[in-house]
C-alpha cells in the first residue's frame, strides 16, 4: 500500500532559508549543505507521475533526454541507481515499506532543509562522453574498464562534495559548542550524527581512490 508522503518541493524552496535556525539563539543559524544533482533527474522528479518510482521508471524517462543508440540501458540504469542512493543518504526519498529484490519502489519526501541544491548538466552524458573520448585514445584498458573508471571518478567527485559539506557541518557544531556552551545538550546528537556521517563518507572516498589507483595501474 502506498504511503502518503509530502509533495516534492519546488526548486525555490532549496534556497537558503533564514528561518531554518535553532530557535534558542539568532546566532545559531546553520548554512545548508551543498548538494549537486543532475538537472534531468530533478526535472523528472518534479513530475507528478514520479511521486513514487522505481529505478527502471527513472531510467526509461531519463533515456528520453538522450540520443537513441548513444548509450547502453545497463549503463544508464547504474547511473540512475547511484543517484537514487545519494537521494536516500540525503533523506530526500524513502524506500517503500515493502522491500523487493527487483522493482523496489521509492517515495519522494520534502526537500531537506539542510541541503542547498545545485543543479548540474546531464551527469550521465558527461560520463559517457569521457568514456568515449578515452576509448578513442590508444590504451590497453578495455571499453568496459573505461566506462567503469569514468563512473567511479564521477562518484568520487560527488562523494567528496558530500564529505566536505558534512565536515563543514561538524566544524560548525564544534564552534557553536565553544561560543554557546549552554546549548550543547540540545544539539549534541546532531553533532554526533554529522561526525559519523563524515567518517563514513571519508571511508567511501578512500575506497574509491584506491580502486581508481588499482585500475590505473592495471
Amino acid at each position: 500500500m502506498r504511503r502518503n508522503y509530502p509533495a516534492f518541493a519546488d526548486y525555490s524552496t532549496t534556497d537558503y532559508n533564514p528561518y531554518f535556525c535553532f530557535s534558542i539563539s539568532a546566532g545559531a543559524c546553520m548554512k545548508p549543505d551543498t548538494f549537486t544533482f543532475d538537472r534531468h533527474l530533478f526535472d523528472l522528479l518534479r513530475q507528478p507521475q514520479h511521486a513514487q518510482f522505481t529505478t527502471r521508471d527513472l531510467r526509461d524517462a531519463y533515456a528520453q533526454y538522450l540520443d537513441p543508440g548513444s548509450f547502453r540501458l545497463s549503463d544508464l540504469r547504474r547511473y540512475v541507481y547511484e543517484q537514487i542512493r545519494r537521494l536516500l543518504r540525503a533523506g530526500w526519498i524513502a524506500r517503500d515499506e515493502e522491500h523487493r529484490q527487483r522493482g523496489q519502489v521509492y517515495h519522494l519526501l520534502e526537500t531537506p532543509n539542510s541541503l542547498n541544491l545545485v543543479l548540474v548538466g546531464s551527469g550521465f552524458a558527461e560520463i559517457s562522453s569521457a568514456a568515449h573520448a578515452a576509448a578513442q585514445a590508444p590504451s590497453v584498458i578495455g571499453p568496459t574498464d573505461l566506462y567503469l573508471i569514468s563512473r567511479l571518478e564521477q562518484q568520487l567527485k560527488e562523494i567528496r562534495l558530500d564529505f566536505l559539506s558534512s565536515m563543514g557541518e561538524t566544524e560548525r557544531y564544534k564552534q557553536l559548542f565553544e561560543e554557546m556552551p549552554h546549548i550543547k545538550d540540545r544539539i549534541e546528537n546532531e553533532y554526533f550524527e554529522a561526525r559519523d556521517r563524515s567518517s563514513k563518507l571519508l571511508g567511501h572516498v578512500r575506497a574509491l581512490e584506491k580502486t581508481l589507483e588499482s585500475l590505473a595501474a592495471a
